[in-house]
C-alpha cells in the first residue's frame, strides 16, 4: 500500500510468455538464478544500500513538458547549497523534504536507519539495513520510485540521476554492502567473511597468526571465502561496468568527483577505493563495499553481477592482490582503470565471458542492444546536454 496515495497499491509482477515459460529477459530471474547457484555452493548473500539522491524544490513547471518526448524538467532551486558534509547547518531547509522521503520509506516498510545531508548541492544520503540479496534488490527499485512520486506531490524534484545537468552538481553514488553467509551445516545465514584465527594451530603451521599479517594482505580481515570473493569482484570490475553505470552521465563520476573510484583496487578503509573492507580482525560484521554502482542501474542485474564474479574468485581460489593505500594514484591507461565512457562499457561487458554465461544469451543481447541505441540517440542528439536533461533528469 501506497503511504502518500489512499487506496492505492503496488503489485510486484513476473512476466511469462503466452505458453507459460518464463520470459528470460527478466533482471529479477537474472538474480534469482544466480541466487540459486550462489546457494549451490553452499552460500547466501545479504546486501545493506547507501542511496545518495538529489531532491530540489520547483519553482516552475515548463509549457514545452506537454509538446515534447520526453519533456522538459521542471525548473528547479536547491534546498541546501552543499559542501556542508554531515552538519546540521542546513538541516532546517531540508527538514520539509526529507520528512516525507523518511515516512514514504517507513510507510512501505523499508528498513530505513539514516537519511542525511550530503557533500553536494542539494544531496542526500538514505542508508538501508542489510537484508538478503534479493529483498535489497526489491527495495532499491521501491525507494526510488516511491520517493520520486511522493515528493512531487509535495512540490518537490527528486532524481536519481548520477549528476544532475545543473551547474556545481556534485555525482552520487549508490554503494553496495555485501556479506556472505552460509547455507550449510547447523547455522544458516551466519557470516562466513571475517578471518577467524583457529583456536589452536601448530607451531610448525607455515602460516603467519592472521594479526602477523599485513594490513594490506586481505586474508588478515577476509576468511578465505570472503579473500576469493573479493579477488573474483577485482578481477570482473571492468566487465560488470556496463550493469553497474548504464547511462551517459554516470561516467562524469569517475573522472574526478569526490570519494569516488577511478580503479579496480581494494582498501581498508580508504573511500576512494572501487571496493572497500569495513571491520576488524574477527568482527562478524566484516563485509565488503563496492563503491562504484550508479542509482540507475538495475538492482537486479548489479547484484547479480557481483554473485557471477564472486563465484568465479570462489572456484578459481582467486586473489586479490595488496590493497591500495593510494587509489587515485593510478593512470588512465593502466590495464585496471575502470571505464570513463558508456562507449567503452558494452564492448567490456561482451568480452567478459563469466557476465555473458551468468545473464543469459537473451539478456546479454538485449542489454547490450539497449544500450547500442542509448549512444545512438545519444550521438544524434543536436545538443547533448538537453537530451541528457529530458532523457534522465525528468524521468529517474
Amino acid at each position: 500500500m501506497l503511504p502518500w496515495a489512499p487506496d492505492t497499491g503496488w503489485l510486484r509482477a513476473e512476466p511469462f510468455w503466452p505458453d507459460g515459460t518464463p520470459v528470460p529477459a527478466d533482471p529479477r530471474r537474472v538474480l534469482q538464478r544466480a541466487l540459486a547457484e550462489l546457494a549451490a555452493a553452499g552460500y547466501g548473500l545479504r546486501c545493506g544500500l547507501e542511496v545518495e539522491f538529489h531532491i530540489h524544490r520547483i519553482t516552475r513547471e515548463p509549457y514545452a513538458a506537454a509538446a515534447a518526448w520526453p519533456g522538459e524538467p521542471p525548473d528547479v532551486a536547491l534546498l541546501h547549497p552543499g559542501h556542508q558534509l554531515l552538519s546540521e547547518a542546513f538541516a532546517d531547509r531540508a527538514d520539509a523534504a526529507l520528512a516525507v522521503a523518511q515516512r514514504t520509506a517507513l510507510g512501505l516498510g523499508l528498513p530505513l536507519q539514516s537519511l542525511e545531508i550530503e557533500l553536494g548541492p542539494s544531496q542526500f544520503e538514505a542508508v538501508f539495513a542489510a537484508t538478503d540479496a534479493l529483498t535489497a534488490a526489491d527495495q532499491m527499485l521501491l525507494f526510488r520510485n516511491a520517493t520520486r512520486q511522493a515528493l512531487r506531490r509535495a512540490g518537490h524534484h527528486a532524481s536519481f540521476v548520477c549528476k544532475p545537468p545543473l551547474a556545481g552538481a556534485v555525482a552520487s553514488g549508490w554503494h553496495l554492502h555485501q556479506s556472505l553467509v552460509s547455507e550449510d551445516g547447523n547455522q544458516p545465514g551466519r557470516t562466513v567473511m571475517p578471518a577467524l584465527q583457529p583456536q589452536s594451530q601448530p607451531r610448525s603451521h607455515p602460516e603467519p597468526a592472521i594479526a602477523e599479517r599485513a594490513a594490506g594482505d586481505a586474508r588478515r580481515w577476509l576468511s578465505d571465502a570472503g579473500t576469493h570473493w573479493l579477488g573474483g569482484l577485482m578481477r570482473h570490475a571492468r566487465g560488470m561496468a556496463a550493469l553497474r553505470a548504464p547511462t551517459v552521465p554516470a561516467y562524469a563520476r569517475y573522472q574526478g568527483s569526490p570519494m569516488a573510484p577511478q580503479a579496480a583496487v581494494w582498501a581498508r578503509d580508504n573511500r576512494g577505493a572501487m571496493l572497500r573492507v569495513p571491520g576488524g580482525l574477527g568482527d562478524d560484521d566484516t563485509r565488503i563495499e563496492n563503491r562504484v554502482g550508479e542509482l540507475l542501474a538495475d538492482p537486479y542485474l548489479l547484484i547479480a553481477a557481483q554473485i557471477f564474479a564472486g563465484l568465479d574468485g570462489l572456484r578459481g581460489r582467486l586473489d586479490p592482490g595488496p590493497a591500495s593505500e593510494s587509489p587515485y594514484a593510478i593512470g588512465k591507461a593502466a590495464t585496471n582503470a575502470l571505464p570513463t565512457s558508456l562507449h567503452e562499457a558494452p564492448d567490456l561487458l561482451a568480452a567478459d565471458s563469466v557476465m555473458k554465461q551468468g545473464l543469459g544469451p537473451v539478456m546479454a543481447g538485449m542489454f547490450r542492444t539497449v544500450e547500442q541505441q542509448e549512444l545512438a540517440r545519444h550521438a544524434a542528439a543536436a545538443d547533448p546536454l538537453q537530451w541528457e536533461r529530458r532523457e534522465y533528469f525528468i524521468r529517474y
